[in-house]
């Protein structure tokens, strides 16, 4: 019997090719089941293709990796970097099995987690000499260059179409898919930036940047755990759950600072 067939280059399995697919997820299920009722995760053996934004790696990631290490022993774990638009497309064509990513969110899956909310401040180098501890306002922002994530973000678009309907001052922006590129330029005085508040906290207390208080910031980065719970091993939705856990106690943790 033909499992699978030819068309047009690509392979694609018949429908008795499915039907044994079927067959084998579902003993593959009931393996994990008995796993669960020896609770004992240690018999869970397999990789985990976890996907992170790099603000995750900034915060809370270590921690997972640790507890996630120290629970399922024998599940590695490979891990990419990457934008919350490129780890999308991974999920969906299954080159990852995990993402912890932020939204929008227009595909659903069958798997999420939530994994918190996260505010973004201006900040700047001292050295900068812009006003402190009062109202700043977008002209004396725009007179910086203003360092932003990625041009294929959300947040770069939100800041992009801020400045040109609020500033008289033709802003210059400066996008880095490498958020700690960009929180180093800041350190160094090259321009103000606007950051996630988890990925500064230390920077603010030690003095090496201050808080500006401008009103506005883009909108808060809405972060989850999304899998594919029908097609993917039952670990997957455990290192999810795991994650969210760690998370939101992260996200408790955080409060806002004023340099």
């Amino acid at each position: 019997t033909t499992l699978m067939e030819r068309d047009a280059g690509s392979v694609r399995l018949t429908g008795m090719g499915e039907l044994l697919l079927e067959h084998a997820r579902q003993v593959l299920r009931q393996t994990e089941l008995l796993i669960e009722a020896t609770n004992n995760a240690a018999l869970y053996d397999g990789t985990l293709r976890l996907g992170v934004t790099e603000m995750i790696v900034h915060t809370w990631l270590r921690d997972f990796l640790k507890a996630l290490k120290q629970d399922y022993p024998n599940v590695n774990v490979e891990l990419t970097v990457d934008l919350s638009v490129n780890l999308k497309k991974s999920l969906f064509d299954r080159s990852i099995d995990l993402a912890f990513q932020n939204g929008p969110f227009n595909r659903s899956t069958s798997g999420s987690n939530d994994l918190g909310t996260y505010a973004w401040i201006w900040v700047a180098s001292p050295a900068l000499t812009l006003p402190h501890g009062r109202d700043i306002t977008v002209d004396q922002l725009a007179e910086h260059p203003i360092l932003t994530h990625a041009r294929d973000t959300q947040t770069f678009d939100e800041i992009m179409t801020h400045f040109r309907t609020h500033a008289k001052l033709v802003p210059r922006l400066v996008p880095s898919s490498n958020l700690s590129s960009c929180l180093h330029m800041t350190l160094d005085g090259m321009g103000v930036a606007t950051v996630p508040i988890s990925m500064v906290r230390q920077e603010l207390e030690r003095g090496e940047l201050i808080q500006l208080d401008y009103t506005w910031v883009p909108n808060n980065l809405q972060f989850q755990a999304r899998y594919d719970a029908d097609k993917t091993p039952y670990y997957v939705a455990k290192a999810a759950k795991l994650a969210s856990d760690i998370a939101l106690r992260y996200a408790q943790d955080l409060t806002p600072a004023r340099g």
